[in-house]
């Protein structure tokens, strides 16, 4: 048997690793995802548009064009695309000013989106992915720099132009942070002095603390900003029964009626009119409501299976540049699940975030694909020797 392999491989050759795992927890994330989204879907699809499969025919088309991307994107080396991470940036900062003209269209009450050649686009979710890419080559080009005051400082101001676009021009909070957490967690990673990072997390601790004070002691709901009241609803939901804690009961009622095994695909009473937007950052609920506790911990696994293979490409990655962008992409799927859930369950205020690969969003699993495509371009990069096949398998 030694023989056979060894005539096989020569010893001591290197071959390239292809990550089969990551890529089958993807397509998998995705086929369960576009189950789900029609389960949840297909009632307020059909009262609206005459099609119960409306909502699955346009995620659909975006999940097909992302796979495509994907596959392009990883057969391309990723330091291709190093060369263009700060024209990635300057693009997508002028994107979302896109906004403000009349390319820029409302949906859902919010003005986040732009339609190029009759295709909506979400300038978000390019700033996410020209972020990852910008702030990469940032960390090889500041080098061991990024150890002083100066580097630090440099790198978490980066990504703050892009934030305040995000925040002042599309009312989008939730992406602002995502966006802010994916820079703060590369940093941490690159950089070896955690205190910092400690002392900023207590710093921001205390800053929510105290706003959550402010707002408690003010005076209600109907003096209140509109994140001002959904404070006040997350910590008393059912005081806002009708108004901005609606939401938030309706997914505490899916969650609660699921129990252990669910009612069954299919079977969701919320989705049927009494839960908004269950399609998009609500559709964690309806998976507990139809699936149970079951369910949503097979969820979580799988996304907890991502981010370990994520950090399996990080830690045997050929440079840091490529390590850096596995990082930025394994922060921003992490922290877009934690906030997520967070939010269906109320753990924290209502911020609007989607579930990836599962929730409905072209935008969303478009860009998500393609950063699963430098994902695997960074993984075929890995060189593996005779010895090193275990650690992979």
């Amino acid at each position: 048997m030694a023989d056979r392999n060894a005539g096989r491989r020569k010893k001591g050759q290197q071959e390239s690793f292809f990550d089969y795992t990551l890529l089958f927890i993807v397509l998998f994330l995705l086929g369960f995802g576009l189950i789900m989204l029609y389960s949840t879907s297909s009632y307020e699809a059909n009262m609206d548009f005459g099609d119960s499969a409306y909502y699955l025919k346009k995620q659909l088309v975006a999940t097909l064009m992302g796979l495509v991307l994907m596959v392009i994107v990883a057969s391309i080396p990723y330091h291709f695309w190093e060369r263009f991470a700060t024209l990635g940036y300057l693009v997508s900062a002028f994107m979302i000013l896109l906004v403000l003209t009349p390319l820029g269209y409302e949906a859902n009450g919010a003005k986040r989106w732009i339609r190029i050649a009759g295709m909506s686009l979400q300038p978000a979710e390019v700033a996410k992915l020209a972020m990852i890419l910008f702030l990469a080559s940032l960390v090889c080009k500041i080098g061991k720099g990024i150890r002083t005051t100066k580097g630090f400082m440099i790198m978490l101001a980066a990504p703050l132009p892009i934030c305040g676009e995000v925040y002042l021009i599309t009312k989008n909070l939730s992406s602002a942070i995502i966006i802010f957490g994916i820079a703060v967690l590369m940093v941490f990673v690159s950089s070896p002095d955690y205190k910092k990072f400690v002392l900023i997390g207590l710093a921001g601790a205390a800053a929510a603390a105290l706003v959550v004070f402010l707002i408690v002691n003010a005076a209600s709901s109907d003096n209140m900003s509109f994140r001002g009241g959904r404070i006040l609803a997350w910590l008393d939901p059912e005081a806002y029964a009708d108004g901005k804690g609606f939401q938030t009961l309706q997914a505490l009622y899916a969650i609660g009626s699921g129990g252990i095994w669910g009612k069954g695909l299919g079977q969701s009473m919320q989705k049927l009119g009494f839960l908004p937007e269950a399609q998009n950052d609500m559709i964690f609920s309806i998976i507990c409501e139809e699936l149970g506790l079951f369910g949503a911990t097979a969820v979580i696994v799988l996304f907890i299976l991502l981010i370990w293979r994520f950090m399996v490409i990080a830690n045997n990655a050929p440079d840091l540049f490529g390590a850096m962008l596995v990082v930025g992409v394994m922060g921003h799927i992490a922290i877009q699940v934690i906030l997520n859930i967070a939010v269906v369950t109320n753990t924290i205020p209502n911020t609007g975030i989607s579930l990836p690969f599962i929730s409905y969003g072209g935008s969303s699993v478009l860009f998500l694909l393609i950063e699963m495509g430098l994902v695997l371009s960074v993984g075929k990069g890995i060189k593996l020797k005779d010895q090193a096949y275990r650690h992979f398998s």
